[in-house]
């Protein structure tokens, strides 16, 4: 069962929170869940049934921008990561790992970064790395036309990002075959919190993308908890280079390559991505 509540900050902005505990076991770890781009913040549903036979209390909230949460024009993953910090603080949880999808694998990154040693584990699917730190133009390299175009106009700022996206329509073909495959499946579950993210318009959207080209404001040399990296070699969003890039800067990182995967079905890999999560942050082995 997935509760919510509206967090008040003392910024005075308002966070949208989700709470999924196992209904049938003890929580034994608490992981912070970062949604993707366009998403909203509810935990994923397809992962519960795995999640609750392992434990796993998922806490989110629905980043600035989106759903219930207020917009924060010129965020950062650190801020963002600040937020998630003050949501399981509110909740009484001192250490706890953290995972995400796309843009939120990115910011999950960020998370564990910030936290040090608060973070006492991480999972990565299809993660983007830091532009600035890849360089700024090898950054694109292999991705699809829509994203590339989409991701382009975030470096020349809001405005030129905000003409594009009203401008522009959703382009199946930066999926794959194996995506739309897993969109048929259980994880036709991101199209709906995809479609009730733009419900309240593209700010949301928007601060992630500038936010993803831009300066994280953290240093990735703090990760030091066990992170793992799952990507699909035919990702047409997120290249592969990415988590190839992150996984070979960090000092315990792991990278499940999936050949035939795309940004949507590695997502097929989850349960066992958050299974090992659970064994590593148990035993430390």
């Amino acid at each position: 069962m997935i509760t919510t509540e509206d967090m008040h900050l003392a910024d005075g902005r308002t966070l949208r929170v989700y709470v999924a505990e196992p209904e049938a076991t003890p929580v034994v770890l608490t992981v912070l869940w970062h949604h993707g781009t366009p998403n909203v913040g509810e935990p994923p549903v397809p992962l519960l049934p795995v999640a609750a036979g392992l434990g796993v209390r998922w806490v989110s909230f629905d980043r600035p921008g989106y759903g219930g949460s207020t917009a924060m024009p010129g965020r950062t993953l650190a801020s963002v990561a600040l937020d998630g910090v003050e949501v399981v603080d509110r909740l009484g949880v001192d250490r706890f790992a953290v995972m995400g999808h796309s843009g939120g694998a990115s910011h999950a990154l960020a998370t564990a970064a910030t936290l040090g040693d608060r973070a006492s584990g991480a999972v990565l699917a299809a993660p983007l790395a830091p532009r600035r730190a890849f360089g700024p133009l090898d950054w694109f390299d292999g991705m699809g036309a829509a994203g590339d175009a989409e991701l382009q106009a975030a470096g020349r700022g809001r405005a030129a990002l905000e003409r594009h996206l009203a401008a522009t329509a959703f382009d199946p073909e930066q999926f794959t075959s194996s995506d739309h495959e897993a969109l048929g499946g259980p994880w036709g579950w991101l199209g709906t919190v995809a479609e009730r993210a733009l419900d309240g318009g593209l700010d949301g959207m928007v601060d992630d993308d500038l936010a993803l080209v831009d300066y994280w404001a953290c240093d990735l040399e703090r990760v030091s908890c066990p992170v793992l990296a799952l990507h699909g070699e035919r990702d047409r969003i997120a290249p592969v280079a990415h988590s190839e890039w992150i996984t070979h800067r960090l000092a315990d990182a792991t990278l499940w390559r999936a050949p035939n995967d795309g940004h949507i079905s590695i997502l097929n890999d989850a349960d066992r991505a958050l299974a090992w999560l659970s064994r590593r942050t148990s035993t430390g082995s």
